[in-house]
């Protein structure tokens, strides 16, 4: 009985922990809370659970629940420090951002491939690169500035539950290009109702609208879809290089450079962790 008992215990620290890591890589620039669950085994049970919530609450709620709390402060307990760091050592954090995701990159590549390649997985991924790459040097050559409102922090939210209901979506990815991602993460650190209850309604209505859907897609067309979140968020990384903050002095340079580094070593010692620590 003590054994069931503190079995159960231990089970339901680890869920907490693996929660807090998810937490942290939908936050995290570069680390897709839903690889996370994936590689944690966890990602089946969730969206069997989103997709419907009503027939699954007393099954599986109870396995999701430590998750949850897990999620709650990975997610928040990070937000306010992003939001600090981004604000006064902007090029440098993008710089650190930019390591994690190209060090996130094998292991993304890997996900991609579980169920196999073909040419129409090369043909989603070169398709999405292209979509995303135009759609962003468009928002660059017509000097679109995006001002944050309640619409706008509304496709936060949306951006926020894809990272999670589809492996290998980064929000931050997406946001970082159009310049939501700082005043996003920052509101959420501050507890700012004006970005909390838009990206929640978003998020929300994803979840309802978009999980069954979701969930089907990489149920039947799993590699294809796959790999044209390969091609999003390669292309959505080229964009945010701040190329210009490296020429402006040989420390600023360095610095970057240094914090590139940091970024590929954190993720790839996170992949290893991940692959140690995967639960089946």
């Amino acid at each position: 009985m003590n054994q069931e008992k503190n079995f159960s215990v231990s089970n339901f620290v680890l869920r907490v922990f693996q929660g807090a890591l998810v937490g942290l890589g939908a936050v995290l620039p570069g680390i897709s809370g839903g690889v996370l669950c994936v590689v944690f085994g966890i990602y089946t049970i969730i969206m069997e659970f989103l997709a419907d919530p009503f027939r699954k609450l007393k099954t599986h709620f109870p396995k999701l629940l430590p998750i949850g709390i897990g999620g709650v402060i990975g997610f928040i307990g990070v937000a306010k420090l992003l939001g600090f760091f981004l604000e006064r050592y902007e090029n440098p954090s993008v710089c650190l951002f930019i390591g994690l995701i190209a060090g996130m990159l094998p292991s993304l590549f890997r996900e991609a491939g579980e169920q196999g390649r073909s040419k129409k997985s090369y043909v989603a991924m070169v398709i999405a690169m292209v979509l995303v790459f135009a759609m962003l040097i468009s928002l660059k050559v017509l000097e679109v500035e995006i001002t944050p409102n309640f619409g706008w922090y509304i496709f936060c939210g949306v951006c926020l539950a894809l990272s999670v209901i589809a492996p290998g979506m980064s929000f931050s990815t997406t946001l970082m290009p159009l310049g939501l991602y700082e005043p996003f993460v920052a509101g959420i650190g501050d507890f700012d109702f004006a970005v909390l209850v838009p990206g929640g309604i978003g998020a929300l209505a994803t979840v309802i609208l978009f999980a069954k859907a979701v969930d089907m897609l990489f149920k039947k067309h799993y590699s294809v879809a796959f790999h044209a979140i390969v091609g999003v968020v390669i292309a959505a990384t080229i964009m945010i290089i701040p190329v210009a903050s490296f020429t402006v002095s040989v420390s600023g340079c360095l610095i970057n450079v240094i914090c590139l580094v940091v970024g590929i070593v954190a993720a790839l010692l996170l992949d290893k962790f991940n692959q140690k620590y995967a639960v089946e």
